[in-house]
């Protein structure tokens, strides 16, 4: 169950993991209990600049005491990263919400675990979890990254499988090793081999192409950037329709060059949002009347049809009209 209530938490320390990595621990400032998580959750973090990103925690989900998520320095990319970083957040008191969930682990007799670089922080405390189920269910995990100095995480990663129940780690730097060999990775599953992939999407692109012509159905990705679109196809789609929200029953007109998000915050400029690109779920909203055209990268098919919510920062709407909990 998500935690949707924010909460204030201290930086208790931060922690060099590789070359640029770093994790960073969360601790109640009373020392009570924090919510309870489960394998493939994350933090949305709002830093001191006010910038506001999610990271995933990589840490025990019994430990009742910390959070620890994995932050992977960006030069180039949209700053959170780099303030993370260059700050001195060690005794600060930040705003956390979550952890949320949208990358759960499955019950399955097998898993292949595919991680890129900074996208193997979800899938460690998955491998904990599979490693020491009573279950005994078989895994391999496979991780790769530009060299063996920027993998974060490799030593838990070993004693894991070390004190798992069989199973089998592979470490893949590409300054020594080459590439992962995805298609080997993949010739061992079956259809109901659970497999978990996270990292750049090139690497996620190939996984679910693969999967595909194996005629895999058991992929399960989480994406840290938004897959490729065709912006040129998808605004010739575009059409205008109305967007009305409800706390306050004003109505907005959304055009085709337009998103609700950029219209609501007309309105409502506290609405929050993160990546607006669809991948990171911040900016969720319930659906109470109309037809949402869903176009995120984290709902499922079957969420999808249900249309109870929608991400407001890339989706549309198929109905003229939409009402909003908003």
């Amino acid at each position: 169950m998500d935690n949707t209530t924010p909460l204030s938490l201290l930086v208790r320390e931060t922690r060099y993991e590789a070359d640029g990595v770093v994790s960073v621990c969360f601790v109640d400032p009373t020392g009570a209990d924090l919510p309870k998580w489960k394998a493939g959750a994350h933090l949305e973090i709002t830093l001191p600049s006010g910038l506001v990103r999610q990271y995933s925690l990589w840490s025990n989900p019994d430990d009742p005491q910390h959070y620890r998520v994995g932050v992977l320095r960006e030069d180039r990319g949209r700053g959170g990263s780099k303030e993370i970083h260059d700050t001195g957040l060690v005794g600060r008191t930040l705003t956390v919400n979550g952890p949320r969930n949208r990358f759960e682990l499955v019950d399955a007799p097998r898993y292949i675990f595919i991680a890129g670089g900074i996208g193997v922080t979800p899938l460690v405390p998955m491998l904990s979890r599979v490693a020491r189920s009573d279950a005994n269910p078989e895994w391999s995990f496979h991780y790769g990254g530009r060299s063996r100095r920027s993998m974060a995480f490799t030593g838990v990663l070993e004693r894991l499988a070390q004190s798992g129940r069989g199973g089998m780690v592979n470490f893949v730097a590409e300054d020594s090793d080459g590439i992962l060999d995805l298609r080997g990775i993949l010739s061992a599953a079956d259809g109901e081999t659970a497999i978990y992939c996270c990292g750049p999407g090139g690497l996620i692109t190939a996984v679910e192409k693969l999967c595909e012509e194996l005629g895999l159905p058991g992929l399960h990705v989480e994406r840290f950037g938004a897959a490729p679109v065709d912006e040129s196809v998808a605004s010739a789609e575009n059409t205008t329709f109305e967007v009305e929200l409800s706390t306050t029953g004003t109505t907005v007109s959304v055009g085709p060059d337009e998103s609700i998000l950029e219209c609501v915050r007309s309105i409502v400029p506290g609405v929050p949002a993160s990546c607006e690109e669809g991948f990171c779920g911040t900016c969720e909203v319930r659906i109470l009347a109309g037809q949402a055209e869903h176009r995120d990268q984290i709902l499922t098919q079957a969420e999808q049809d249900a249309n109870e919510t929608m991400f407001i920062c890339v989706s549309r709407a198929k109905s003229p009209r939409l009402v909003l909990d908003l």
